[in-house]
């Protein structure tokens, strides 16, 4: 009777046992058909501000002025408003005058206002003054806010970030070295990713990213501390080795992605989730901007002037590269203290806002630049 006793709970444990095993191997399945087919991609937004995006590209256009009479005015007018936005944001226009003073890129500098101008364009006051460029008398002492005009960088969380970042420098610039993107690009990819899982991931940023100051390194459907697909990687590899390809960038880069085993899906797993180096995951983003620009360069519509729109592209992917005369900003939705932005808009905000930018600051061009 015992032993009757003791088989059934043995074949009910088995059966039990089998049905769990049978359901974890159902959800991998099903996790890796939702990738391989994309249905896990985020279908992306427009950003609201794509049109203020298009009229910065067409009011600064490309290249440098050479007319010196309107440099001078042009500079004039910058500082003037420089100083109009230092009573409103100081910290803002600290990080801009740093920038400008450092680099003397009028145009960058410019940019790095005009991305703070978006966010003003209510303020009635700001605007007046801005408009009367005049030299003023002793202005009327205000309330000074000890805060970004960019809500997304007053969070705790972006100031542990620029920790966590200011570690991996040595990492960043060594891959802007072998593969010539400049290394402010490279981190405003990887701060649309990583401040999105700040947000979201609430329990892991109290436990270690906070107390740690440390990059947050996905390994799920999405890979390492720049959130590179596995698909993605593997089409960077191969965009890497094949001549035809409107993405190749040249003999030079071929092999920058070899494989040292047989186990190749392994070994590239490994690459991208490696929590002490994040070398790869740094590799693997700046050839992805890397090629996208090239295809839209062949093609064309250069965007190498626009990090909104490379960062764009790489977070929604290469199947929807296509270029064309005026592309438009966006991507994934970010979720910040309960305010949406696009993937493209944070990126774009983060690399003219002046923060980092002693760490980071901009090249003579983000691709294959020489003042290194």
């Amino acid at each position: 009777m015992k032993n009757s006793v003791f088989r059934k709970i043995l074949k009910y444990l088995g059966l039990g046992f089998a049905g769990i095993f049978a359901l974890i191997g159902l959800g991998l399945t099903v996790g890796f058909f939702a990738v391989k087919f994309h249905l896990t991609d985020d279908p992306g937004v427009v950003d609201l501000n794509d049109r203020y995006f298009q009229e910065i590209k067409d009011k600064y256009g490309r290249g440098t002025d050479g007319d010196n009479s309107k440099t001078d005015l042009s500079e004039a007018k910058f500082l003037h408003n420089l100083a109009v936005l230092s009573k409103y944001y100081p910290t803002n226009a600290y990080y801009i005058q740093n920038a400008y003073f450092e680099s003397h890129d009028l145009k960058q500098s410019q940019r790095m206002l005009e991305a703070v101008d978006m966010y003003m364009q209510q303020d009635e006051k700001y605007k007046k003054e801005v408009n009367e460029f005049v030299e003023s008398g002793d202005a009327k002492k205000e309330k000074i806010k000890a805060q970004s005009v960019f809500e997304w960088m007053n969070i705790p969380e972006w100031q542990d970030f620029k920790l966590a970042v200011a570690k991996d420098k040595p990492l960043i610039d060594s891959v802007a070295e072998v593969t010539g993107v400049e290394p402010r690009l490279i981190v405003s990819v990887l701060v649309g990713e990583q401040i999105r899982l700040f947000n979201s991931s609430r329990e892991a940023y109290k436990k270690w990213i906070g107390p740690l100051k440390i990059l947050s390194v996905e390994t799920t459907f999405s890979l390492g501390v720049t959130g590179i697909k596995v698909p993605t990687a593997q089409t960077i590899e191969k965009n890497l080795k094949d001549s035809t390809s409107i993405f190749y960038l040249g003999k030079r880069y071929e092999n920058l992605l070899d494989f040292h085993t047989q186990n190749i899906a392994q070994e590239r797993f490994s690459r991208l989730t490696s929590y002490k180096n994040h070398y790869y995951s740094y590799l693997y983003a700046a050839l992805n901007v890397k090629q996208i620009n090239a295809q839209w360069e062949k093609s064309g519509f250069p965007i190498s002037e626009r990090p909104e729109i490379l960062a764009t592209l790489y977070n929604i992917g290469y199947e929807v590269s296509v270029p064309k005369e005026n592309p438009v900003v966006g991507g994934s939705g970010i979720n910040i203290k309960g305010k949406k932005y696009s993937f493209g808009a944070v990126a774009y905000e983060f690399y003219y806002s002046g923060e980092l930018f002693d760490l980071f600051p901009f090249k003579n061009s983000r691709f294959n630049f020489t003042d290194v």
